[in-house]
């Protein structure tokens, strides 16, 4: 970790669909910097059609850190992430530029102020971010409700993701009490740091447009292949959107027009609380996309974000 604590990052956030990636590759081809991914589902290998992972030729022209980390069949944490990308970056030469580009608050998080060293078993973290990726904070409290109500109600950011995840953790492991041992590090309030975001009719467009041109592209297919792998899929893979509506379809429980309806539902869901997170857990300026606007215009307002602000540091 010491080897690229400090390092500077620029970061770019905002819900799916937004646009972040189109926008970081346009930035990363004409400045040559890598991008490092902070998406909790682009680092499973194979899973690429229905995550809307960088395609081969995106990937020939800018290298990405943070994508096919583990294979779908294993829990994947977010403490595992920071470890991995931070020995990606410490591959890089230091004056090498590092756009971040990411939907997953945790992750960017975990970048930009890091984590204690102490933590849960990486399946257990697994299968509480995995909930927290589907129900969002609300699933999570009444997960901590069922099992340890004082503890909910003790503790003093009940919105706090990391603080429930962590509750619940405790819990599972009869340890401490519910603000003991907080899990981030650094201040609660983070560096400000470039969103994009949209008019949530323009955003939904979008949404739609990316669930047609998944099923198109083969996400069937993607999910048969998949699914024949004998080591399975865990859990977080196998309810990630998407690929629990394929895998509905596959067997034969839903049609391919309901299962496109779905999904097209749970990412609008989750576009709303990624939103709602980066608003109550980081400092963003927004930059509001308007309708046909340009890519390059886009990036022009994101590096002004940057110049007025400065980079983020590796924590």
């Amino acid at each position: 970790m010491t080897a690229v604590a400090g390092r500077a990052l620029h970061v770019l956030v905002g819900p799916t669909a937004s646009g972040k990636s189109a926008v970081a590759q346009l930035m990363a081809e004409q400045s040559g910097a890598a991008v490092l991914s902070a998406d909790s589902m682009l680092v499973y290998r194979g899973m690429d059609i229905g995550t809307a992972k960088p395609d081969q030729d995106a990937r020939q022209r800018v290298d990405y850190l943070g994508v096919d980390l583990a294979d779908p069949c294993d829990s994947f944490s977010v403490w595992a992430y920071r470890e991995a990308v931070a020995a990606q970056l410490a591959g890089l030469p230091p004056e090498r530029e590092v756009l971040v580009a990411g939907g997953s608050g945790l992750y960017v998080k975990a970048l930009t102020m890091g984590l204690a060293a102490a933590g849960a078993a990486p399946e257990t973290r697994a299968r509480w971010e995995a909930l927290f990726a589907d129900q969002g904070v609300e699933g999570l409290q009444q997960a901590l409700r069922q099992r340890d109500a004082e503890g909910l109600a003790g503790l003093s950011d009940p919105l706090n993701p990391r603080r429930l995840i962590r509750a619940l953790e405790r819990h599972e492991a009869g340890g401490e009490t519910a603000e003991e041992a907080s899990l981030w590090c650094g201040a609660a309030t983070g560096p400000i740091v470039a969103g994009l975001w949209m008019e949530p009719a323009l955003l939904n467009k979008r949404i739609e447009q990316r669930v047609e041109t998944m099923y198109a592209a083969g996400l069937l297919e993607e999910v048969i292949g998949l699914l024949a792998d004998p080591r399975g899929l865990s859990e977080t893979a196998r309810q990630a959107i998407g690929y629990a509506e394929a895998i509905a379809v596959i067997e034969g429980r839903s049609s391919r027009e309901e299962a496109m309806a779905v999904t097209a539902a749970r990412t609008r869901r989750l576009a709303k609380r990624q939103r709602t997170w980066f608003r109550h857990q980081a400092q963003v300026e927004w930059i509001e996309v308007q309708p046909g606007e340009p890519l390059e215009s886009v990036a022009h307002r994101v590096r002004a974000v940057w110049r007025t602000h400065g980079s983020a540091s590796m924590a």
